[in-house]
Parts: C-alpha cells; structure tokens; sequence
C-alpha cells in the first residue's frame, strides 16, 4: 500500500509492505523499518547504512566509480538510529496525510513506532535479541531477510583455517524442548515484523550434519512453532552430506528443505588438505548429487584466491572439472566468494614465501577462468557473488 503525503512543501512517500515501513523523501533520502520500528536500512545523499538486529550499522557508497563498505563504530551507529529517529518526529509533527480518518490513523500507528525507536530504544532492542540469539556468523546472500532459526550453534568441525565465524564457540545440537522455547523466543522478539521474513534458515554452520532422525523430530517442532509452509534453507559442508542418501533428502523436501548450501571452496584436493577443511572433492559431489536426486537444490560456494599462486592453476583446474559434474542447473546457486582476511590461521600460512597471496583482480580472473570452463545442460544456475564483508542480519 503507497500513500502520498506532504510536510510543509515537501512531497513524501510512504509504503507498506508486510512487516515493513518505507518513508522516501526524495529520491536522495529513504528510510526503511520494520513492524516494531526498528530502523534497518537508511540511506541518504549516496550513502546506504543498513542495520542489523544486533545493532551493528554498515555503510555503503560508491568512489571513484568503485565500491565501497565500512563498519560503522558503536558511536556512529548510535549517530544514524538518532538522526532517524529525529527526521521520523520532524515527519509526524508535519506530515498531512491524503486518506480517509481510518487510513491515516494505521499510519499514524507505523511512524510512532518509527520515531519512538531512538538510541534508548536501539539499545534495549539489541540486548532483547543477544538473550534470544547466540552470534549468527554468516549466512548466503540470498538468505539474509530470512529468518534464522538456530536449530544447532556453532559449527561440528571449526577446523578449516580460513573461517572465524565459529572459533570458540562448542557445537550443541538443540533438544526439542530448547527448540520450541528459542523458537518462541524468536517470534516474541520480532513480532510483527516477522512479517518481514519469508522463509527459514536453519542455522548455525552445518545444521543438517543432525541425525536425521533426530533431525526430523526438530523439524516437527519448527513446523508445529511456525505453522506450515515455511521453506527452508540451511548449509551442510559435503562430507556430511554424501552421509545422507537421495532418500533422505527427500524426506527433508517434503518437511520443507529447498536448498542446501555447501562451501566447496575447491575441487583440488591438495588445497582443500591445506585449507584443513574436512573431506574431499568427491565428498562435495556426491553430496550434491544426492541433494539433487532427492529433490532439494543446492548452493555451492567456490573461494576465489584459496591457496594463493602456489595452488592456483589445481584450483581452477579441478573445480572447474567437479563443478561439471555436479549437474548443476535452474534453481541451483553458483556462488563465488573472494577470500577476505580476518583474523584466522590462515593469514598466518599466507606468509610463506611460496604461496604469494592473490590480489582482488587477479581473484576475479580466477573466477573468470572458472566460469569460462563450466558447461551446463538445458538449464543453468545462477552464477553469483557471495561478499561475506556485506552479511547483515
């Protein structure tokens, strides 16, 4: 629903979508929040701050023709929470609307609850989500309006040296009855901006390395807390994976699953030994193959730059190869992700002096090598980039 308004001269625009407010003031100046107020994407004058449920602020904008990104600090993400805050009671005092007494007054109801969300009420809101949330790390590109359900926490294996997202952090698998009480706590917490979210992603890094026995119990419990219908998501690295056969995974399909996500990083095996991630290539495809055959699409992440120059031409060799025989095609995901550093072992190994780290372009050369080997059937996936320094959530 798009409704006109004006404050003063100003002409202004307000949208409603399920779970969600959009206020434009021009086209320079767009504010977006969810059914609780909550501000989470603002952007202004070529600036884009898109905030996430816990509080962290990530600004976007464009220099010199080229992408650029930073994190805000603490203090100036408090900075942007205000000054939305101030332009939402500055629109409230002077917004005339065009629409009947009791359209206007749903409306009124939506920018209260957008100004009201000032620096107090972002605080109180981020130590409501921390009590229903243990960190989520990363989730797919396509999956960061979904809603995360952590079904396990941490990751089974938190071996592989160019991954922080879990270090620390023991895996737990959830009890049923743990379950249903983060699952009511999640629903308490968003409310009715869980509108907002389309579908499930059941976190944290391999959820589905679950029995699947047990796994269905957990199932149940997330339909019987959701309702039915939900789609859901979830990663599962391929050693895992091939564990389950077609069978299996078709049992899950018909609970739900849609896509499963796996970061294969590399087809060549040597590299995937130095990355010291578990299994091998042919783990990752028959893994796929079985997702494939039960129903269920897949996502597969390739690291652009892995290994550096010492396993370049292995890793675009094999992946290309393993990546062929994967069968991917319409509804699959064909992700390439540049690896960044942060802070794990592996920017330790990178210092040897034989290894010779590869820079941004010559990653995406990397990837333009790849993809310039890949042969598909009748259909194709989408080929996409997976940027883990834009996770929002």
């Amino acid at each position: 629903m798009v409704l006109r308004a004006r404050c003063g001269d100003q002409p202004i625009t307000l949208s409603l979508k399920p779970g969600s407010l959009t206020v434009a003031l021009s086209p320079q100046t767009v504010l977006a929040f969810d059914a609780a107020g909550r501000l989470w994407s603002y952007y202004t004058h070529g600036h884009h701050f898109r905030r996430g449920l816990n509080g962290r602020v990530l600004a976007k904008w464009h220099s010199d023709g080229a992408r650029q990104r930073r994190w805000l600090s603490a203090s100036e993400a408090d900075l942007v929470v205000r000054r939305a805050a101030l332009t939402m009671r500055h629109l409230r005092s002077c917004l005339v609307l065009d629409a009947p007494p009791d359209i206007s007054s749903t409306w009124q109801s939506w920018l209260a609850r957008a100004a009201a969300f000032d620096v107090a009420a972002a605080h109180a809101d981020v130590a409501r989500y921390h009590q229903v949330y243990q960190p989520i790390g990363i989730l797919p590109p396509d999956q960061y309006m979904a809603l995360v359900i952590q079904v396990t926490e941490g990751c089974a294996f938190n071996t592989c040296t160019f991954c922080s997202f879990y270090k620390g952090r023991p895996f737990r698998i959830k009890s049923p009855e743990a379950l249903r009480e983060h699952i009511a706590a999640v629903r308490a917490y968003l409310g009715d901006a869980l509108a907002m979210r389309r579908r499930v992603f059941l976190a944290d890094a391999n959820a589905l390395v679950v029995p699947q026995r047990a796994l269905l119990a957990l199932l149940d419990v997330v339909e019987a807390e959701m309702g039915p219908g939900w789609p859901l998501y979830a990663f599962l690295d391929g050693f895992s994976g091939r564990k389950k056969g077609a069978e299996e995974y078709r049992a899950l399909a018909a609970r739900g699953l849609r896509r499963v996500y796996i970061g294969l990083e590399s087809g060549h095996d040597p590299l995937l030994r130095w990355l010291r991630k578990p299994g091998c290539a042919a783990d990752a495809l028959a893994a796929v193959r079985q997702m494939k055959a039960g129903g269920v699409a897949v996502g597969v992440i390739v690291l652009l730059g892995a290994g550096g120059r010492r396993y370049a031409a292995g890793h675009v060799r094999d992946t290309i190869a393993l990546l062929n025989e994967m069968g991917l095609g319409e509804g699959d995901l064909l992700y390439f992700s540049e690896f960044v550093p942060c802070g794990t072992p592996y920017e330790m190994q990178v210092d040897a002096p034989d290894l010779e780290p590869l820079p941004p372009p010559e990653m995406q050369r990397q990837r333009q090598g790849i993809v310039s080997g890949l042969r598909f059937g009748a259909t194709r996936p989408t080929i996409a980039t997976y940027d883990i320094r834009e996770f929002v959530y």
